[in-house]
């Protein structure tokens, strides 16, 4: 069994694939709100409402068409689209008192959340490269914040503690949905969990549309140049909502979180090929830290197969994981957040 068994892991590299997708796709429903910022659409629950509704619409059939009794309560498929509806707009909201170095960092918080929900209510066990893992990739992030300072970065915003204390609420509502969605998935039905999630989403976000948004949106000009971010961002959207269950089968909540991290880094490399911009050296450093820290953490190494009997069957029923535990992350984060 050699030191770098992990690499003949199917599910391992499936994670990590697949965690680099919903980091794309993170990435690009960041450009697309950028876009929509730009035309003065500032709207986050709208967007949100349309990801919602493909969720329901296309999931729903498939429920509908199987004619089988939900397996979970639907009561805790609300509370969990009130977690996971809250959680983006507080995100989004901060953008308007802080700056995005502050809000790139902070939304960090969400890995030890998720950390400290699994280990406390799914009983997951963390072994020391796990933590080492985590602190590498965290460590990469914070270089890009020092990037950031060290470049152009350098507003506060107009009212930073409030900003602030925004995204940590937030990030804790994001590893509270994380956590869900994992117990759900593992427990549960996929296809369940993105109807209900779906179609509660939507109904609260109409809701707090007809309160917060309604203004909003009868004065902008759906023109062309409008329309297609909007769009953009929603089947972004879809896509990352219907790929994280998948990660969270497979790696579970942290490595989700972990792998979003990796979003801002794909954001760099748009800049540079699409944009031809040019970026600090230690972007590229934060890459290769972000990317060690994700092998680290999802490695099986050999020390680790010294674990008894009982606990290695546990680790099975767990997917394999020996201290996994998702995040979002999308969405994300995953997300990090959803709409960074």
């Amino acid at each position: 069994m050699g030191g770098w068994e992990w690499l003949r892991s199917k599910k391992t590299v499936a994670g990590l694939v697949l965690g680099q997708f919903v980091s794309i796709l993170i990435t690009s429903t960041g450009f697309s709100s950028s876009q929509l910022s730009q035309r003065g659409i500032n709207a986050p629950t709208s967007q949100s409402f349309l990801n919602y509704f493909l969720l329901a619409i296309f999931y729903g059939s498939i429920l509908v068409h199987r004619r089988r009794w939900l397996q979970k309560k639907w009561f805790y498929y609300v509370m969990l689209a009130i977690v996971d509806v809250e959680a983006n707009y507080l995100v989004v909201k901060a953008y308007q008192y802080t700056s995005f170095t502050s809000v790139m960092l902070l939304d960090c918080c969400t890995i030890p959340f998720v950390i400290f929900l699994t280990w406390m209510f799914l009983k997951t066990k963390y072994g020391y490269r796990k933590f080492a893992g985590v602190a590498i990739c965290i460590a990469g992030l914070v270089l890009v914040v020092f990037s950031d300072v060290h470049s152009s970065d350098r507003a506060g915003g107009p009212n930073p503690v409030k900003g602030d204390l925004l995204v940590i609420a937030g990030s804790m509502l994001y590893a509270v949905s994380n956590v869900t969605e994992e117990f759900i998935v593992k427990e549960g039905s996929r296809v369940e969990l993105m109807a209900m999630l779906g179609f509660f989403g939507a109904l609260i976000s109409a809701c707090q549309i007809s309160i917060l948004e309604r203004n909003e949106l009868k004065s902008v000009r759906w023109t062309t140049g409008a329309v297609l971010p909007f769009v953009g961002f929603a089947l972004a959207m879809f896509l990352f909502y219907s790929t994280v269950p998948v990660i969270l089968k497979i790696c579970g909540s942290a490595m989700l979180n972990l792998s979003l991290l990796t979003s801002d880094m794909w954001a760099v490399l748009i800049r540079i090929f699409a944009y031809h911009q040019k970026v600090d050296w230690m972007y590229f450093l934060a890459f290769a830290a972000v990317a060690a820290g994700l092998f680290i953490y999802s490695g099986v190494f050999k020390e680790d197969k010294t674990q008894s009997t009982s606990n290695e069957q546990y680790d099975k029923e767990r997917n394999g994981e020996v201290g996994i535990d998702n995040s979002v992350v999308r969405s994300h984060t995953a997300t990090g957040s959803f709409y960074m």
